[in-house]
Order: C-alpha cells, then structure tokens, then sequence
C-alpha cells in the first residue's frame, strides 16, 4: 500500500518570505517526488461582481479565501488523487477560468498566509512552519512585488496595507504563530532553521517508508 504522502505548511505575513521557504524545502528533496499547493490560487470568484466591488475585497482576511475546495484539495491529493488547481488573475480580482492539473506527490507544500488559521487545514499538515520577519521588510518586498508583478501603483499599494494587510496580520495572521511547530525568522536567509527542518523532514519520511 501506497504511504501517506506528508504535507508541510509554510505559514507568514505578506512578504515574510514563505516563497523563499518553501523552494528551499522544494530544493532540499529535489530528487524525491514534491509539490506547492499555495493558498493565494484559492481566492474565491469574484466573478458575480463588479470591478469596484472586487477592489474593496479585504484579501488578507480568512473569508476572502476558498478554504472548503483548498481543504479538499489537499484531502484528494493525501488520498493520492490528482487535482485541478485554480488560477487566479490578480489583474481582474478574480478567477481565471483556467486550472492547473496536479498529479499527488510524496510530500505537498501548503504555502499562505493563512494557512495555519483553519483548525481542519492545520489538521493535515505534518510539520507546520511559521515564517516571522519584521513588518518593514515585509512592506518592501510587498510593494515591489504587487507594482513589477501585479501591475499595482505605488499609493495603492500603500494605502492596502494601512487599511487591510497591517490590521488583517496583526488581527488574523500573527496569532496562528503559536500553531506552528517550528519558526524561521528572516525567511529563506535563515539556512540553520532550513537545516533542521529538512532534518526533520527526512526523519518523516523515513519512518513512512517503514510504515
């Protein structure tokens, strides 16, 4: 019988360098069989509204989230079923209607930034990873990526993260840190934090390879 594949959650605020993390751990088991499923694809539709409206959406906060199809997602691939991703078009706000095919691997990355705040999420995990890096780092790599990557402006990049991201971490985001089994400050620049957890990693699958 076919082990259950072990699923790592890479948790953190916006910009705290959950990406870099997780290619770290994607790096570090390269030669066995890996995926990322990231939360951000799981955005609900917006589609039913208006462009306006999409931009009033609070995206760091738990309800803008398609949690149900996330959670059973991640259930289909543990039960070694192949999935069909969601795409999300940061540019419209809202899904794309295209999908992404996903065969089941041996371990799965659940990457966002709010991952570790839903109790039957985190149930699946095997190892749960909290990212902690300081807020004006994480404003920096924020704004660089949503004006180069998002095509966002300067002041509207701004003005979200003192209306919704900073409220949003420090009300939903921070708190599941006490949820996390190990926690890596300064992202994928800490390579000891890395180290031990691709130790105990290993030790995981060492042991499921016996099981």
């Amino acid at each position: 019988m076919t082990s259950k594949p072990m699923v790592i959650g890479v948790a953190g605020g916006s910009g705290s360098g959950k990406t870099s993390v997780t290619k770290a751990i994607f790096d570090r088991f390269s030669d066995k069989s890996v995926l990322v499923i990231e939360q951000d694809y799981y955005y609900k539709d917006q589609g039913h509204l208006s462009f306006e409206e999409r931009l009033n959406t609070n995206y760091d906060h738990p309800l803008a989230f398609d949690n149900g199809l996330l959670i059973q997602h991640v259930k289909d691939l543990i039960q070694h079923k192949a999935i069909e991703k969601p795409v999300y078009d940061y540019k419209l706000h809202t899904r794309s209607d295209k999908v992404i095919h996903i065969e089941p691997k041996d371990v799965i990355i659940v990457e966002g930034i709010l991952i570790l705040e839903d109790s039957e999420l985190r149930d699946l995990m095997d190892i749960k990873v909290f990212v902690d890096t300081d807020a004006d780092l994480r404003i920096i790599r924020r704004l660089l990526r949503d004006i180069k990557e998002r095509g966002r402006s300067l002041d509207s990049v701004v003005d979200q993260y003192l209306n919704e991201v900073r409220p949003s971490h420090l009300q939903f985001i921070e708190p599941t840190k006490r949820y996390a089994d190990i926690i890596i400050p300064e992202g994928g620049q800490n390579h000891v934090a890395i180290d031990i957890m691709a130790s105990k990693i290993e030790t995981i699958l060492a042991q499921k390879k016996v099981n």
